[in-house]
């Protein structure tokens, strides 16, 4: 069970990744070995599952974001694992989650320009096992990002 300090805890980690135990301890009004000691333990039960630095895609090279619906030409347990190991398996694919709806998976990735994409789309998507169809989104402007959880 979560309390309210563990939930403070999460918030500012979530913001600030890199604070130490001491600023973070004295940010929620715990000792910091009372900090350290849950820090420990929402690491263990997995409510924190790693750190890590955000970059800037734009200036490394990754200025297209494209969304791709994908329909699967059958929707058996083993086209649907298939599937997963191969997504699993392509570094392009920055994200992709199975879907209640008109399609079967919705696939983020990040490219450098609609060139690039183009080859993605022939060489990586279409090519993973039991793709029948795909809608393209290519992102215009991106409005909110990698916002925190509401806790």
């Amino acid at each position: 069970m979560m309390d309210r300090t563990d939930r403070m805890i999460l918030s500012v980690l979530q913001r600030e990744g890199r604070i130490t135990n001491l600023e973070l301890a004295e940010r929620i009004g715990l000792s910091p070995t009372a900090t350290s000691e849950r820090m420990r333990r929402l690491l263990k039960e997995g409510v924190v599952t790693g750190f890590g630095a955000r970059l800037d895609p734009h200036r490394l090279g990754f200025g297209l974001l494209v969304f791709v619906e994908v329909l699967l030409d059958k929707t058996t347990p083993d086209v649907f694992t298939r599937f997963a190991a191969a997504v699993n398996r392509a570094p392009e694919v920055l994200e992709c989650h199975m879907v209640a709806g008109g399609f079967d998976y919705l696939v983020k990735t990040r490219v450098q320009d609609m060139a690039a994409y183009r080859r993605f789309l022939g060489d990586v998507l279409l090519a993973l096992p039991g793709v029948r169809e795909t809608r393209t989104y290519a992102v215009m402007e991106e409005v909110k990002s990698d916002g925190p959880l509401p806790l």
